[in-house]
């Protein structure tokens, strides 16, 4: 039996939903008020969420690069720098009496508590710690405890550290440092996101409603989402470390989703209400259609998000322990929540209306509706209709040029960078890097195991020979392209304990340059006298990458396998959930594109606001993007295809369902893509610039989809592979009649 037969003999069944509806509605005002206590409850545990979540886990190191930590730290004293404090002097620092202040500001620095050591041109007289004008010198500060301790610790001890200090003017930046000022802007970026998001959010819903009421009751869902999501966020972080970025981002995804699925099931209704049928049974219609549709989703941008489980950085981990439970949360909201409250306050849901309003500013403005007896969709659809491939192929042509420049995309990690260009970590940096040899301060270390004094010898020779490489540095001396160019900058001690060495091999670009991370491979090729291990933020940065290659077939793989079977079981075809990953995928072309034209590359930087311009994209936000945008856009695959193929279930008519399916969804698509994205571009006002990429890149991801994808090339597709859309083998259409999705759209 076809697809076509079995919607044709179904008829509408009292489903799960419509009973967890019946059951809602008989005690709508009790669910509303067990809804309220639970708000403030969440709200109440909430409270305080941000103390608690951290910044980091943006790499992943591998065996070979954790090893190399460890000889570092246990044989040679040597450890990750948490702060570098810039002393800027008015002579040289060398000079006397400036060379005593400096050796006691920095012993004062090694005094501090948490503070596990110091050390500064004035105490170890390396030259690396003195600038190349003689007038600047670094301190370079290690701090006790895990990444949370020493971001803490740094908030405490840094503002007693820095400005004028005896002759010096003193600037902070390194890790702790960074932390601490991406985790401070970005408490104050969602504050602004949400003043920004609010009077936006509920000016479109007015517009789109009409009334005050029906306006409102979308955004109150989307308040209980943003509570519920802080609730779920403070859980969370009891268990795992949280990332910073998870505030703003589920945040976003929840208030979003929540106006966006109380928007169809409130649409859904006042379709109902309109046609004659009682509040009560309107509600229960809703639920069993909009709802199931919500439902399905809610699951779907949740098992997308779940590939990010599939990577070993608890940056992307954290975001999906996150946002999937807040994802669901919501779905659930507007299918229990929402019917419950249009049942107790639907009597004043047309009061108020504006649209008479609305025709006198536009007959003042000279505007003149013109009537038309049906919806401006379904127009659309039909002249589609006359020439599908002639509509489609030049919309496909555009999608893939909008996303040719991510052929040229560069990567690199997350530092200072990411921040504002007034930002104090960032203003450092910039000296450090124009005033001071800053590759020789960021070294890739090697160290070598088992090997004899002269094997360590001609294995420092060449790794001075590898392109990219400036010079080595071993116990014996300093090399550059094979030959001695000096004495090492420490004693011999500095650089072996017993059978193990450390080589430290000064690259000629940045850490997360495409040579620096050659550089990296080189080393760990180069055949050495015993084991080689490599260290340092160039080899954290090669096995960030590598490590994320080899995850990302699988994450690639959970999403289109989930997303497949999904659709298979809501539709009964073989060919719908083929045609949604495609077009999905396509739809996010015009997003890949944006992030290297804008913010590796530079352009148009006026679209969000200033930033600072990388030349290079954080190798996790790619990831990211496709998890969370490819969720997006499958919801509104799901909403198009439930009323197509309920429209189809009715008469068996393809073209005419295709039309009157984009007819019914697409304002109501538009509608809520205009909201999520309202949602997403407060997001993009951020002054981070990874929070500014994610929340332009997922607005452009939503509206191309839900005017390129599911206004044009979904609706061209269907027209022509015709009654093809609904085929399915005789076994798969048994087997959608025993466990598929039943219902209507």
């Amino acid at each position: 039996m076809s697809v076509q037969e079995l919607d044709r003999t179904a008829v509408p069944e009292r489903t799960f939903l419509v009973r967890v509806a019946e059951f809602t509605l008989r005690r709508r005002r009790a669910v509303l008020a067990v809804t309220g206590l639970l708000v403030v409850v969440a709200g109440w545990f909430g409270v305080g969420v941000v103390e608690r979540l951290s910044n980091g886990g943006y790499a992943a190191a591998t065996g070979n690069l954790r090893v190399a930590q460890s000889e570092l730290r246990e044989r040679f004293g040597v450890d990750r720098t948490h702060l570098i404090l810039v002393l800027r002097a008015g002579t040289d620092v060398g000079s006397p009496r400036t060379a005593a202040a400096g050796a006691a500001y920095t012993e004062r620095v090694a005094g501090t508590p948490a503070v596990a050591s110091a050390d500064s041109f004035w105490t170890t007289g390396d030259p690396l710690l003195r600038s190349d004008d003689r007038r600047s010198a670094v301190v370079m500060v290690r701090l006790d405890g895990d990444d949370d301790q020493a971001q803490r610790t740094a908030k405490r001890i840094v503002p007693e550290l820095i400005g004028e200090q005896g002759p010096f003017q003193v600037g902070v930046t390194g890790e702790a440092q960074t932390n601490g000022e991406l985790q401070r802007q970005s408490d104050q970026d969602l504050v602004r996101a949400e003043l920004f998001a609010a009077p936006v959010i509920l000016l479109i819903l007015l517009l789109v409603f009409r009334t005050v009421v029906a306006a409102l009751l979308p955004f109150l869902v989307g308040v209980i989402g943003v509570v519920l999501t802080l609730a779920i966020l403070r859980a969370v972080s009891e268990f795992t470390d949280v990332s910073i970025f998870a505030l703003n981002l589920t945040t976003a995804l929840g208030l979003g989703l929540a106006i966006d699925y109380s928007l169809f099931i409130l649409m859904r209704f006042r379709e109902e209400t309109e046609g004659g049928k009682p509040a009560h049974e309107a509600a229960v219609t809703a639920v069993r259609t909009a709802g199931r549709t919500v439902f399905f989703s809610a699951l779907t941008v949740a098992l997308c998000l779940s590939a990010l489980l599939v990577f070993p950085l608890y940056f992307l981990r954290s975001l999906a322990y996150a946002a999937i439970p807040a994802v669901l949360t919501v779905g659930v909201a507007a299918v229990l929540v929402l019917p419950a409250a249009l049942l107790v306050f639907g009597r004043w849901l047309d009061a108020g209306d504006i649209t008479p309003l609305l025709r006198r500013l536009g007959r003042a403005v000279g505007h003149r509706r013109k009537e038309h007896t049906e919806p401006w969709w379904s127009r659309v659809a039909a002249r589609i209709a006359r020439r599908p491939v002639a509509v489609a192929l030049p919309v496909v042509v555009l999608l893939l040029l909008l996303g040719l420049p991510f052929t040229q995309a560069k990567f690199g990690l997350t530092d200072e960078r990411v921040l504002p260009a007034d930002a104090e970590s960032y203003r450092t940096a910039r000296v450090v890097e124009r005033d001071f040899d800053a590759h020789a301060l960021n070294p890739v270390q090697v160290i070598v195991r088992d090997a004899s004094r002269e094997e360590r010898d001609a294995y420092a020779q060449r790794v001075s020979r590898i392109d990219g490489v400036a010079y080595a540095v071993g116990a014996t001396g300093r090399f550059e392209r094979g030959r001695p160019a000096g004495p090492p900058a420490e004693p011999p001690r500095a650089y072996t304990s017993g059978a193990v060495s450390r080589v430290h091999a000064v690259p000629v670009d940045s850490a997360f340059s495409p040579r620096s991370e050659q550089v990296v491979k080189d080393i760990r090729a180069l055949s050495g006298p015993g084991d080689v291990f490599v260290a340092g933020d160039s080899a954290l940065f090669t096995d960030t990458k590598t490590v994320i290659a080899e995850r990302l077939p699988y994450a690639l793989g959970i999403i289109l396998v989930l997303m497949f079977l999904l659709l298979l079981l809501f539709t009964g075809s073989l060919l719908v959930p083929l045609k949604a990953i495609i077009f999905n995928t396509l739809s996010l072309t015009a997003s890949f594109g944006a992030m290297v034209y804008i913010f590796q590359d530079g352009h148009l930087k006026w679209l969000v606001g200033d930033f600072v311009t990388t030349g290079y994209l954080d190798v996790t936000v790619p990831v990211l993007m496709f998890c969370a945008a490819f969720g997006l856009s499958m919801d509104y695959e799901i909403f198009l295809m439930s009323r197509i193929r309920e429209q189809y279930s009715v008469h068996g008519d393809n073209t005419r369902a295709v039309i009157e399916g984009v007819g019914r969804t697409g304002s109501l698509i538009t509608a809520a893509a205009v909201l999520i994205g309202g949602v997403l571009l407060a997001l993009a006002s951020s002054d981070i610039s990874v929070l500014k990429l994610l929340g332009l890149g997922m607005f452009l991801a939503v509206l191309m989809d839900a005017v390129l994808i599911r206004g044009v090339l979904v609706p061209a597709f269907m027209l022509v592979m015709g009654r093809a859309n609904w085929w399915a083998p005789r076994w798969l259409s048994r087997l959608h009649a025993r466990i598929g999705i039943k219902g209507d759209g």
